[in-house]
């Protein structure tokens, strides 16, 4: 990949040039200490599964308290809310910087620091946090402990701003995104401890997402009777009704590359059936079989659409047999259609993108995963991905053996995101001019 120089003097706007060189000086004098809170995140192991985040939620929430932020919470999530999400313990860390007097736009600033388990294959300690050729190693460094540490920094250089700032930005460091995000910024956002005017999430440094991927996980059960193999003929095979529904399926797959968004970045619907268990014995009939599916569904697609045409399939193709069939959604995710380019937010971001990275537009485009930024376009919050890291996840090696972020794209990220918070605070009535600020200044959190 061909590294862009990083912007010149002359690249920074003129207005805000000398304000914008003081973030960015402080940044880069503080280089070490960026890597060192990232290496201790790295350090504390959230995998989930299992889900016990507590002790990284706590630590996070002891370090905050030692930067220049005007509240800082702990909030735990209550042990029933956790273990419905299939998590042991968890809490959501939430911290403010209000600026001036608050009266200009509350922006959300979420990452999580939960991450998939190791796994096999690694040639460094997942946990080590360690530093090799400009690379830091370790679980989650990429996928997005290195956004906790960019967006942390981000905001504590902006403090250092001279210009008149008026507006909030909120700190949203969740753990369960692995899981859902449904305890962590779905449960912020609908008991209103954060109102963001617009946030983002955690992405990579070398372009901005503006939409991604929904998702369908249905779980189907076919029930047939059991029978002694010697006589067959006395049961009904589940496992033989579920060939038919499962090649169904395959064909239904089969046209799913007819359809094609028209996001930049999405192709088209995918499936995958990616669990198959059923039977009791080998010399037994089964009476059970049961399949998993994952169905990403474009921005384009209803999930609710979508479902209702698998059940209508799986219902068709196991009707012959004469079993019992059950269906049943385990998760349902939206898919986060497009931030419109033009919006304040991915306008403000390609402007300090192009100059610190060297003049070019950056890429917009939409990326077939799902993430929480989901649950902030649902509650209608302009909202993008970007963070730290490459351009892709195969590059970062996320969810797989030696995860590691580059360093130089950690610091890049935490300019970029310091300066889009500096244009946006100080241009809150040019960018929003249809927001109506309460009498008194009330800040986002504030309104009702």
């Amino acid at each position: 990949m061909n590294e862009r120089k990083p912007a010149t003097r002359e690249a920074i706007p003129a207005q805000s040039r000398p304000d914008k060189r003081r973030l960015f000086d402080w940044i880069d004098e503080n280089r070490g200490a960026i890597v060192e809170f990232l290496q201790e995140l790295v350090k504390i192991p959230s995998d989930n599964p299992p889900g016990d985040c507590w002790a990284i939620a706590e630590h996070l929430y002891r370090r905050l308290n030692r930067l220049p932020l005007d509240d800082v919470r702990l909030l735990n999530v209550p042990p029933e809310a956790a273990a419905s999400r299939g998590m042991i313990r968890v809490a959501n860390v939430v911290a403010t910087a209000v600026f001036g007097d608050g009266s200009g736009l509350n922006i959300a600033l979420n990452a999580h620091g939960d991450a998939v388990a190791p796994g096999l294959g690694w040639a460094r300690d997942p946990y080590g946090g360690e530093v090799v050729d400009g690379k830091l190693y370790g679980r989650g460094a990429a996928v997005s402990k290195s956004d906790i540490a960019a967006y942390t920094f981000a905001v504590a250089a902006l403090r250092r701003a001279t210009a008149p700032l008026s507006g909030t930005v909120t700190l949203a460091f969740t753990f369960d995104e692995e899981t859902g995000g449904i305890i962590g910024p779905k449960r912020l956002l609908e008991t209103g401890v954060i109102r963001p005017d617009m946030a983002i999430t955690a992405g990579f440094t070398h372009s901005i997402v503006n939409a991604h991927n929904g998702c369908l996980h249905l779980e189907i059960r076919i029930k047939g009777r059991s029978a002694h193999a010697a006589e067959p003929h006395r049961g009904v095979d589940a496992v033989e009704a579920m060939v038919d529904v499962v090649q169904a399926l395959y064909r239904y797959r089969d046209t799913l590359s007819r359809q094609h968004s028209s996001t930049p970045g999405i192709a088209s619907p995918t499936m995958v059936v990616g669990l198959i268990s059923g039977g009791i014995n080998t010399n037994v009939v089964p009476d059970l079989c049961t399949i998993r599916l994952d169905r990403r569904l474009i921005p384009e697609e209803d999930g609710e659409v979508v479902e209702a045409d698998i059940r209508r399939i799986v219902e068709e193709a196991s009707r012959p047999r004469g079993v019992e069939v059950e269906i049943e959604r385990l998760l349902y995710a939206r898919p986060m259609k497009p931030t419109p380019p033009d919006s304040p937010l991915i306008r403000a971001l390609t402007a300090n993108w192009k100059a610190v990275m060297g003049g070019k537009d950056p890429e917009i485009h939409g990326i077939p995963l799902y993430t929480d930024a989901r649950h902030f376009a649902e509650a209608g919050i302009p909202v993008v991905l970007f963070g730290a890291g490459p351009r892709t996840l195969a590059e970062a090696n996320g969810h797989r053996a030696d995860e590691n972020v580059r360093i130089d794209d950690l610091i890049l990220a935490t300019k970029i995101v310091a300066a889009t918070l500096y244009d946006l605070l100080s241009e809150s009535c040019d960018l929003m001019p249809n927001r109506v600020v309460p009498e008194g200044g009330k800040t986002g959190e504030e309104r009702g």
